[in-house]
């Protein structure tokens, strides 16, 4: 199926920020007063919902805003040395062309989300809503359906956490999974994706075709 509006996550899913948030975890652990994490054994969280990740380390719910802000505020210092997957800016490039309306809705700042897209990728986004809680995407993807025009049924919502599916689940919308994101695409099936796209280049199938 192929849908009029593509609305996408940010970590994980259009940029290549693991690698830099397992490089910061232990400096907002400590700031923030939750447990440090074995670096080394990193692949083990991606088995992890983000609920199951703050009880791993301690992280009570009312300090991950805190955290987050952290977090985004370190990333902003780095975003040019942080990448998009290889494929993804083809992929937004090729959808935009075949009239598909992008959106991004993310946890991450809207700045951090602009500065690692440039300014190219980001004039054919037309609309952000970014810097909500992970477990508060729901009502902005409802946001975003109702900016831009488009139904529920006409859009997908592409990300790579269970926080992601049920968000998308929320708000009516269908779920793409991608495979190599922070979560196992086995951790994500439990979800009921409404299909998997293996690499970036599988993002063309959300358009029409030619």
């Amino acid at each position: 199926m192929t849908y009029r509006l593509a609305m996408f996550d940010f970590d994980g899913t259009l940029a290549d920020s693991f690698p830099f948030f397992l490089s910061v975890f232990n400096t907002i652990a400590d700031r923030h007063a939750f447990r440090r994490i074995d670096v080394a054994r990193a692949g083990e969280l991606r088995h992890l919902g983000v609920r199951q990740m703050m009880d791993h380390v301690g992280l009570p719910a009312w300090k991950l805003p805190l955290a987050s802000k952290t977090f985004m505020a370190m990333m902003q210092d780095s975003a040019h040395d942080i990448p998009l997957f290889d494929g993804i800016a083809d992929a937004l490039r090729h959808l935009h062309g075949c009239g598909v309306q992008l959106a991004v809705v993310s946890s991450n700042s809207e700045h951090n989300v602009r500065a690692v897209l440039g300014p190219e990728l980001t004039a054919l986004v037309a609309r952000f809503d970014c810097g909500m809680s992970v477990f508060g995407k729901a009502s902005r993807i409802r946001a975003v359906l109702k900016a831009c025009g488009a139904a529920p049924a006409e859009a997908l919502y592409v990300g790579d956490q269970a926080t992601d599916a049920e968000a998308a689940r929320k708000a009516g919308v269908a779920f793409g999974a991608v495979h190599w994101g922070y979560a196992t695409i086995e951790a994500l099936r439990a979800h009921a994706c409404a299909t998997e796209f293996v690499t970036p280049v599988d993002l063309r199938r959300i358009a029409p075709a030619a």
